[in-house]
């Protein structure tokens, strides 16, 4: 029991399932034992019906698919749908704000706002947009070139990319793509969002791109159509609509459900419906209903990255990263899971089925066999809300008392990391980040990104990777379920600078902030570029100069390889494990680990164990100290 979790929580619900016979992800992997070896390496392929074909990439003879393909094209075409359905999750989620933000300047939609003005001309100022127009005219055309970045037919950057990513790093793309293109029309910057994830799927149709480099520089250019397009749209403009997280305190793990409360979960990774159910759920209206129901009132919790927005900006509590999602059904004490797209398991609705709890879709995108669906509208917001926190509160007097057993652990955590809070802390510069760094209280920054992945340990690589780095110095910033991981664990408190090396004590303990930043959810990765950026304008520098480096220690989903990708395309090296899908090809592998820091800068490299990990992120950052001469 104790392999599948490093979360005590999470090891007495887990005691829980296997008394009940209850099936979670931890049962449903051990059915799948053996997996697929073929599918493990990454060359297997299903592309068209001449196949599936599979390589055996250790044999003498080397094999072919049925078209002819060899183990190099189909792991590159693999690792560039990987990219491309992680890049189309995240940027579809930024074309929702983006749409919201165009039809609330235009007075269509009025169940919303703009809630930071200033983020708005922020952001305005950076695409050449006069900020002393009225603020929906300004709004209006900020939208309309973001709508554009996603659509337009130019040969053009994204003007995204191009107002946003340091300067340094644009004029280092540009010299590679003329690298690229000597003998081979290859380039990387982004045309529009939506074209570089059509291009991939086209390029690895049967019969089109048999070249692994080719192939892979798609990739990269979809992944930084993600990094710099589709995601920083996503961050920016929910900061505009809902508000910039700025520094507050909460509360994290399955202890923040109480029994006493009608509960609601909101599961999933887009805020535009969480913000309003957060907004109804708070009104006296709907406490009062509760409390005619016999409850004390509603208690709204988050779940994974939807969980994350609100916990940034509302002070909402959470209840845990992924692997919680199952588990917190099993406390019995949650009248409502409310999903609205990404990392949601098919299996949580039957789940449910055994207890009380109603579960409740959302989107258009994400139906399920079970459950009830409520289709989201933005224009009916308020109304859709009031709906989904009426059928909490019914399926509250349904309960069965004897099935109720919440764990007692939550932890206290420090929030709201935004690029914008950081910078206050630091007084409005990044210049004493840069003095601490020179000066080396600070060794370097390591940014984690977040998943939970059955096949690891619950949280044990998150926290124990944590730990260890800021015991040598090194800032910790991160999103997603990583960032969760970390509060659950106690890390993002000002009693965590105890557990920092000397120096990073000293920085903590005189802007008072942890050791280690929650800078959002999983399409927050934009927030470290832009930090990046910032830092590497401000020294005229490239960010693959930077003392920085990455890790995704516990990933799983596609959006983490577009992430991966676009950190090192942005010139960061980059940790991985589990092993991804590439050892079937020599050729993938060398280009992702080695030619593209040649490049580029950035690349990945591989390690199962937390320590040699920070070993080896530590020997990254000294190098680039070295080359700085600091």
């Amino acid at each position: 029991m104790e392999n599948k979790s490093f979360d005590p929580a999470a090891l007495e619900m887990l005691e829980i399932v296997k008394k009940e016979g209850y099936e979670t992800a931890w049962e449903r992997l051990e059915k799948q034992q053996p997996q697929c070896g073929f599918g493990l390496l990454g060359v297997c392929c299903r592309n068209c019906m001449m196949g599936p074909c599979r390589i055996n990439p250790f044999g003498d003879d080397p094999q072919r698919g049925v078209c002819g393909a060899t183990a190099d094209v189909i792991v590159a075409r693999n690792v560039d749908r990987m990219i491309a359905g992680g890049a189309s999750a995240h940027s579809d989620h930024g074309r929702r704000p983006a749409i919201l933000l165009k039809e609330v300047a235009e007075g269509k939609n009025r169940d919303y706002q703009i809630k930071d003005v200033d983020k708005l001309k922020a952001v305005a100022q950076k695409l050449g947009i006069d900020v002393n127009a009225e603020i929906n005219e300004i709004a209006l055309k900020v939208a309309e070139i973001a709508l554009n970045d996603f659509g337009k037919q130019d040969e053009e950057p994204i003007k995204f990319l191009m107002a946003y990513a340091p300067k340094k790093r644009i004029e280092l793309w540009k010299k590679v793509e003329e690298a690229l293109s000597t003998n081979a029309k290859i380039k990387i910057l982004p045309r529009n969002i939506d074209r570089e994830i059509v291009d991939i799927m086209h390029r690895t149709h049967i019969g089109v791109d048999n070249e692994a480099l080719s192939l892979l520089a798609q990739g990269i250019r979809a992944a930084l159509a993600d990094g710099w397009g589709g995601s920083l749209i996503a961050t920016e403009f929910q900061d505009i609509l809902f508000g910039t997280p700025m520094v507050k305190e909460v509360e994290a793990n399955l202890g923040v459900i109480d029994p006493d409360y009608v509960n609601i979960i909101v599961h999933g990774h887009e805020p535009v419906l969480s913000e309003k159910i957060v907004e109804v759920a708070e009104s006296e209206e709907m406490q009062n209903k509760a409390r005619q129901a016999g409850a004390k009132g509603i208690n709204l919790i988050g779940m994974c990255c939807t969980g994350n927005e609100i916990l940034m900006r509302q002070g909402v509590p959470i209840a845990g990263n992924v692997l919680h999602s199952e588990l917190s059904i099993v406390t019995g004490a949650i009248d409502a899971m409310v999903v609205d797209v990404q990392c949601i398991f098919p299996a949580l609705p039957e789940l449910a089925d055994c207890f009380h709890t109603v579960f409740i879709s959302t989107s258009e995108q994400a139906k399920f066999e079970k459950g009830i669906h409520i289709q989201f509208e933005e224009d009916k917001a308020i109304e859709t809300a009031k709906k989904i926190i009426e059928k909490a509160i019914e399926a509250y007097s349904r309960r069965d008392k004897s099935k109720i057993y919440v764990p007692k652990q939550k932890s206290k955590a420090i929030v709201g990391f935004s690029v914008e809070q950081i910078l206050k802390a630091l007084g409005g510069s990044v210049k004493p980040i840069v003095d601490v760094i020179v000066e080396g209280k600070i060794k370097g920054v390591a940014g984690i990104v977040g998943c939970n992945n059955p096949k690891v340990k619950q949280d044990y690589f998150h926290v124990t990777l944590t730990k260890e780095l800021i015991s040598r110095d090194i800032l910790v910033i991160g999103t997603g379920c990583w960032a969760i991981a970390a509060a659950k664990a106690g890390l993002m408190t000002m009693d965590a600078v105890k557990m920092a090396g000397d120096g990073l004590k000293s920085v903590c303990q005189a802007l008072n902030i942890p050791p280690v930043l929650h800078m959002g959810s999983c399409v927050d990765c934009s927030r470290m570029l832009v930090l990046a950026g910032a830092i590497a304008d401000y020294l005229n520098a490239d960010i693959s100069d930077l003392p920085l480096v990455g890790s995704a220690p516990e990933w799983y989903t596609e959006k983490a390889v577009s992430i991966g990708t676009y950190f090192i395309a942005s010139g960061i090296p980059v940790h991985l494990w589990p092993l991804p899908p590439v050892l079937g090809s020599e050729k993938v592998t060398k280009i992702l680990t080695e030619d593209v820091k040649e490049l580029l800068g950035g690349y990945f490299f591989i390690e199962g164990d937390p320590i040699k990990t920070v070993e080896k992120m530590e020997e990254i950052i000294m190098e680039k100290r070295k080359k700085l001469g600091i």
